[in-house]
């Protein structure tokens, strides 16, 4: 089973531009998470393997720009899309500064958000192919070295790669990759991640590591460039 992309979280505290924004991307085959709430949001970004993330810079007394400074600090690489009523250069600057990928001035049309969205879409998957990675083959190419991999191991592979330095929660790789077969322990989480380690040893040989971060979950880690 191919792993299906997470939801894209709308962080906005009128209700009315959520639910425009919601509906809109619906049509369009999106799932969405919508929160009012910066605290809300971040613990969202922490736990959950989201598609993409657009934020409003004013949240009441909260701000979309510390969130999304917090978030990158954490290691979230998706897109983020900033949505605000200050259209000064500076107010610009501070967004895309705190890590925003675009910054979108109200009012604006939604054809126009779309566009950008599916913009840093391709750019994200642009820059973030693995290196050596077959997905279609289900092969991995490392320094001196190449191996096959079950559908399983490469969807596995793949999710661990797009979330790099973050933390996955055991029972989201489950979710995510097992929900709705049948399958009652997340215990099977561990027994592929340990396939897929004696796969990718030695780690050095591919440059990446997956690391157990005790009581939290797994966590990919990049060592360096193999040669391929």
């Amino acid at each position: 089973m191919a792993e299906q992309p997470g939801p894209i979280l709308i962080v906005e505290d009128d209700a009315d531009i959520a639910s425009v924004l919601a509906r809109g991307l619906a049509l369009h085959g999106y799932d969405t998470l919508c929160e009012a709430r910066a605290d809300r949001a971040f613990h969202i970004i922490c736990t959950l393997p989201l598609r993409a993330a657009i934020v409003d810079v004013m949240l009441g007394p909260e701000s979309g720009v510390d969130l999304v400074r917090k978030s990158r600090a954490q290691g979230f690489r998706k897109p983020v899309l900033m949505l605000s009523a200050l259209a000064e250069v500076g107010d610009r600057a501070e967004g895309l500064e705190a890590g925003a990928d675009d910054y979108i001035v109200k009012p604006f049309s939604f054809e126009e958000l779309l566009a950008r969205l599916q913009v840093q879409e391709r750019r994200i998957e642009e820059r973030g192919a693995m290196p050596g990675f077959d997905p279609a083959a289900r092969t991995l190419r490392g320094r001196g070295v190449r191996v096959e991999l079950t559908e399983r191991e490469a969807n596995l592979l793949a999710m661990l790669y797009r979330n790099t330095g973050r933390i996955l929660p055991r029972g989201v790789i489950f979710d995510t990759l097992w929900a709705g077969e049948g399958t009652s322990s997340d215990n099977i989480v561990d027994v592929y991640v340990g396939y897929l380690r004696k796969k990718l040893s030695p780690a050095e040989a591919f440059g990446i590591d997956i690391q157990t971060v005790r009581n939290r979950g797994f966590m990919l880690v990049r060592l360096e460039d193999p040669g391929t």
